[in-house]
């Protein structure tokens, strides 16, 4: 599967600014697994309150964006596009959340997900979040969809 850029993001994701946390889709494997990036700006409106003298990106919204890139997997795979600009991407649970290093203005974010899971509408994912091939964050994130 080739690449997405922003817009082609925005086709699947409901998100939009400053929630969209994925900036492009490098690759993806047909509902199996995906690699996407997040470039890391000092501009992002986070960064003014955490923390004001030593910027880091708050790990939750690192979660958060393995969330985006596991609901972008499956919207991909989903075959039933009908209604897809309605459709809206829940996130259920999260197990085995892990923080291994700081995320700073002027990272690039890669985040791998893979599915371990699927039950209907229910996916469950194993995600990795990197920095130059460190592992800033890891976790199995799970949801649902809900098509309005």
């Amino acid at each position: 599967m080739p690449s997405l850029n922003i817009h082609e993001i925005k086709n699947h994701l409901p998100h939009r600014y400053p929630f969209l946390l994925i900036d492009k889709v490098i690759s993806a494997d047909s509902g199996k697994k995906l690699t996407a990036l997040k470039n890391v700006t000092y501009n992002e409106p986070f960064f003014e309150g955490h923390f004001p003298n030593r910027p880091v990106m708050p790990g939750v919204l690192i979660i958060e964006a393995l969330a985006q890139a596991a609901a972008l997997m499956a919207s991909l795979d989903i075959k039933d596009q009908t209604g897809a600009e309605n459709r809206v991407y829940y996130f259920t649970g999260i197990d085995k959340a892990r923080f291994k290093r700081p995320v700073e203005p002027g990272d690039q974010l890669i985040f791998e997900v893979e599915l371990t899971r699927q039950i209907k509408n229910m996916w469950k994912c194993k995600g990795v979040a990197k920095v130059d091939d460190n592992v800033a964050a890891q976790a199995e994130v799970m949801f649902t969809f809900v098509d309005l």
